[in-house]
């Protein structure tokens, strides 16, 4: 695939760098803030909900679990590299912390998934040194 544009890798910036990096840890981090107390995904300096600026805004650890909220099983994707990875599982999952977060399902037929369902983050190396979070099926407890 040298040469060919990827459209699954993340473009880190200097405010995003400590998610990839914690990521590259096995660390799934969430903004939290400090105004209104509630978290959010994707990574932003302010908060969504009450508009706190970035001075009241903080990283932190997530559980890393979360249940199922949505998916949808891709059977075609001709963008790269997507189109050697199908069929796969693209979700939408609601963290134990409050946020939805777009992501993929793994290690897991499509017929098992349910709305629901408890998943457990994991970590997937997209690229040398990039990791992604994705999620798989974790027993109830």
């Amino acid at each position: 695939m040298s040469g060919t544009v990827r459209h699954d890798l993340p473009e880190a910036d200097d405010f995003t760098r400590p998610y990839w990096d914690a990521a590259t840890q096995g660390r799934l981090l969430l903004r939290r803030c400090g105004a209104c107390g509630r978290a959010h995904h994707y990574p932003r300096e302010f908060c969504p909900h009450c508009w706190a600026g970035e001075d009241r805004v903080t990283w932190e650890t997530a559980s890393g679990r979360a249940t199922l909220y949505t998916w949808s099983v891709i059977h075609r994707n001709d963008l790269p590299p997507f189109g050697t990875r199908v069929p796969y599982v693209a979700a939408v999952v609601d963290l134990a912390e409050g946020p939805r977060m777009m992501t993929e399902v793994v290690d897991c037929e499509a017929a098992a998934l349910r709305i629901d369902m408890p998943l457990k983050v994991t970590f997937r190396e997209a690229a040398e040194g990039v990791w992604v979070a994705v999620f798989r099926p974790e027993p109830r407890v």
